[in-house]
């Protein structure tokens, strides 16, 4: 009969929450129109934001784990992509790691009241992704 082996619990390396996407944005020129696209396509909903830019919230209708995200006015025509933001324990220690490695801040840390903090960055490829870290006390 074979010995037991120390249980995954004693030798498993300390672990910490993954990074995954938990929103993104999708800029539009024509945001009536890509409203309609991705509602037809995907069925998805969508709802205005309160507050002086136009944004849209996009309720994806996954379950609760899955992303939902934004919709919103083109800022820089030909440039701007999709962004996905991924989930970070510290936004300020991650974008000192995006530089370290050869990225790049394009927006420093910026809060969402009540919700939490972003940095929008650019990797070594030229791809631009956004940091997210849950803080219900930003302002």
């Amino acid at each position: 009969m074979a010995t037991k082996s120390k249980s995954k619990s004693k030798t498993a390396k300390k672990t910490r929450p993954a990074s995954s996407i938990v929103w993104f944005e999708i800029p539009a020129d024509d945001l009536g129109r890509a409203r309609k696209f991705y509602g037809a396509l995907f069925g998805w909903k969508m709802q205005k934001f309160p507050g002086p830019m136009e944004y849209w919230h996009v309720n994806t209708g996954g379950p609760e784990a899955s992303p939902d995200g934004g919709m919103m006015k083109r800022q820089n025509p030909g440039q701007q992509g999709i962004t996905n933001y991924l989930s970070v324990a510290s936004v300020d220690k991650s974008a000192k790691k995006v530089e370290a490695l050869g990225g790049k801040i394009c927006m420093g840390k910026t809060p969402v009241p009540s919700m939490g903090y972003f940095v929008v960055c650019q990797d070594t490829e030229g791809n631009m992704f956004a940091l997210w870290e849950h803080n219900a006390k930003a302002k």
